[in-house]
């Protein structure tokens, strides 16, 4: 009996499973012949990525080590931040844009079947590296953005729901009466910077099998509709199965403007390590940064991260400008890690001190 596409997802969502939750197909060796440079594979379960993403590379490495899809484990791993309403940086409780409006982005890629997924500006759904996924799994697109995504989100079984929290939605108006002196607004005591945030995984099997996954609620308080590098495939992430994965956090202008991630992969294809390819990525953002953005010496006034890991086995992290004692005091400057049993921070190398 011929089934509809339509109706194979309406059945599907009667029974209870949604598309997305359908196993991915595996390679069944890894491609080792990438570039002008030959890459020995001796992949390991391995999964890193930005340090809030600590909980979820534990339970993405967990997931593979029983035999789960590399990217079904990534974004259960970044859904833990995304459903968190005290990360604030990400999914339900994410800071807003600058009308109070909780706006998402993400995108995934999946190294055996390689194809991408990404989703932007959407609003109303908790998770949207699942809805990103989705695009992946379900279309020949690998975009959707605005309205038109939510309305795909919706068609698929998600569900709509109120993003702003309480203490999301007092930041915003903290925000707001700080804006502007002339304004009618009292001014608050403490001040409200704005903040980027963002979770990123990138995940390994003992196969070589490779997912990506970067998720974002983006800059706060940005004029809407404002699209940073995390949906941007090759900017917020990238994953080539012969090579290793890459991801980003940061400001993400720059990072679109150097293609950060996919950069850091081309790197480690040439033969660098993960470390030392997210440094010549950094090395790179600075060569492409206005120089508004630069101080007399040449340094960012921003800054940005990188977390990679290769098909060797090997893993990295770098930042543009070397954290605060305070911060490293405070746990700044590390990048979550993890292989099996073994869920750890790891210190990340500096561009600049």
């Amino acid at each position: 009996m011929n089934t509809s596409r339509k109706s194979f997802i309406k059945t599907l969502g009667a029974l209870g499973v949604m598309p997305w939750a359908l196993a991915h197909p595996t390679s069944s060796k890894p491609r080792v012949d990438g570039g002008n440079t030959s890459i020995v594979s001796n992949p390991k379960t391995l999964a890193v990525g930005s340090r809030n993403a600590l909980r979820g590379v534990e339970r993405a490495v967990s997931m593979m080590s029983e035999g789960k899809d590399p990217l079904d484990a990534a974004v259960e791993g970044v859904k833990i931040q995304e459903l968190d309403p005290n990360d604030m940086s990400v999914g339900y409780g994410g800071l807003p844009n600058e009308h109070g409006v909780v706006q998402l982005d993400a995108s995934c890629m999946h190294g055996p079947t390689k194809r991408a997924g990404a989703v932007g500006c959407l609003e109303g759904i908790k998770t949207p590296s699942e809805v990103a996924k989705a695009v992946l799994e379900l279309t020949d697109h690998i975009m959707l953005v605005g309205e038109d995504a939510k309305t795909f989100a919706l068609q698929l079984g998600f569900e709509e729901e109120n993003l702003l929290t309480e203490r999301a939605r007092e930041a915003w108006l903290r925000w707001k009466r700080n804006l502007n002196p002339n304004d009618n607004w009292l001014n608050d005591d403490e001040s409200n910077p704005y903040s980027t945030g963002t979770v990123h995984i990138s995940a390994c099997t003992q196969q070589g099998d490779i997912g990506s996954i970067t998720t974002t609620s983006g800059l706060s308080y940005k004029i809407p509709g404002r699209v940073g590098d995390s949906p941007i495939i090759g900017a917020g992430q990238y994953c080539d199965q012969r090579v290793g994965s890459a991801g980003s956090t940061g400001r993400g202008e720059a990072n679109i403007m150097a293609c950060g991630s996919f950069t850091v992969v081309e790197r480690m294809r040439s033969g660098e390590s993960p470390e030392q390819a997210c440094l010549s990525a950094l090395q790179r953002v600075v060569e492409m940064t206005e120089p508004r953005l630069l101080d007399e010496n040449g340094k960012p006034r921003f800054n940005l991260n990188y977390y990679a890991l290769n098909v060797q086995g090997e893993f990295g992290g770098a930042t543009m400008l070397k954290p605060s004692d305070r911060a490293l005091d405070n746990g700044g400057g590390t990048f979550a890690a993890a292989e099996p049993g073994n869920a750890r921070l790891e210190p990340m190398a500096w561009l600049f001190d």
